[in-house]
């Protein structure tokens, strides 16, 4: 089923405008695409480094529900969301603190942020430093793994962003070559390993020659207006929830912040944002894809789902998960960022999580034109 809501074509702070005559859909769910051609959300706006000048716009001028918007918001409160933002067109539509947080609190997003050594490994390929397609002990050393040179040599810096690296995901986080224990040929099967996805931010530190906050700094933050981050000695960023709106505002333009690109490779940037295997059609480059025919959860091991990720989403959605529902939903169809920062919502899983259709379902009673 079809529905609109309103769009705006400009918008300032001070005072509300009028609604624009322009409709946007939401796609059916049903209606999946596997076309490897990533759309572009329409923006016309982007904020400056400081936080305090960033431009809203009212849910009035956007023609949205009030009243649904009260219900979606006592939602995520009462699931321990502490900071939530949804961005249209690149202005705040809506932003809300708990829990004594407020736009500068930074903290943890465990997995989502996958999604950006996902961008920051595209930079590396595109400066020259790494090629994705070469076997990962081009750059760690043979060794840097306990399987058999044979089976190590198989796995290449793809393979580690797409989860088919092989390795046994028991060991989880640990990345000695202890733990890092051969189990299937790399590509031939998907399994949530963060043992493995930990390790191309140390092929970024080999290959640049700088730290992982240095290169994040001077490659992404810097450019975008991050102010409120870190990364920790687990390979776990944590962000400010306006730092984390702003990382999907770029993933929105396709790499580009304010007509600079940030990451110019296009077929790198579809590849990320595309079907990476042929086991999880929802998952690209460390990021989760929705409108797929079929999917796999960390939890679930090898265990194929039919449908969608979150059938209630646009189909054209992408996003940055992380335990505990740490999300940042990137939406081209729709022009809009939602994300949703705080505490474990009562799944505990690593990322999607029924969390979302809840959350998208509510959602959908906002945006729709009444």
């Amino acid at each position: 089923m079809l529905f609109y809501f309103l769009c705006l074509l400009t918008a300032c702070k001070e005072e509300p405008i009028e609604p624009a005559g322009e409709q946007v859909g939401i796609e059916d769910p049903q209606d999946s695409t596997d076309d490897d051609t990533i759309s572009i959300g329409k923006l016309d706006y982007y904020p400056p480094a400081s936080d305090s000048t960033w431009e809203s716009v009212t849910i009035q001028s956007l023609g949205w529900n009030a009243d649904s918007l009260n219900q979606l918001l006592e939602f995520v409160e009462k699931k321990n969301t502490y900071g939530f933002i949804i961005l249209y067109k690149g202005r705040i539509a809506v932003e809300r603190y708990w829990n004594n947080w407020n736009k500068d609190t930074k903290s943890p997003i465990a997995s989502a942020g996958k999604s950006i050594t996902a961008f920051l490994t595209g930079i590396a390929q595109e400066e020259g430093l790494i090629d994705i397609n070469k076997k990962t002990s081009e750059y760690l050393g043979e060794g840097w793994t306990s399987a058999p040179l044979e089976k190590e040599n198989i796995i290449t810096l793809k393979h580690q962003l797409s989860m088919t690296a092989g390795l046994d995901e028991a060991g989880d986080q640990c990345i000695t070559p202890e733990c890092l224990k051969y189990k299937a040929d790399a590509g031939t099967r998907w399994a949530y390993h963060n043992g493995s996805y930990n390790l191309l931010n140390r092929v970024i530190e080999k290959t640049s020659g700088v730290t992982i906050d240095e290169y994040t700094k001077t490659r992404l933050a810097d450019k975008i207006g991050m102010q409120y981050w870190g990364w920790a000695s687990n390979n776990i960023i944590a962000l400010s929830t306006r730092d984390m709106a702003r990382f999907g505002l770029l993933i929105l333009n396709k790499g580009k912040w304010n007509g600079s690109p940030l990451l110019s490779d296009s077929t790198y940037f579809n590849s990320m944002l595309n079907t990476s295997n042929e086991f999880n059609q929802s998952y690209g480059y460390l990021w989760w894809l929705n409108g797929k025919a079929t999917y796999i959860v960390p939890e679930n091991g090898e265990v194929i789902v039919n449908g969608p990720l979150t059938p209630t989403a646009p189909n054209d959605m992408v996003a940055a998960m992380g335990k505990g529902d740490k999300k940042i939903y990137v939406i081209p169809s729709l022009h809009m960022v939602v994300v949703r920062h705080g505490d474990d919502t009562g799944e505990s899983t690593f990322g999607p999580s029924s969390f979302d259709a809840d959350l998208w379902q509510r959602l959908e009673g906002v945006i729709k034109h009444h």
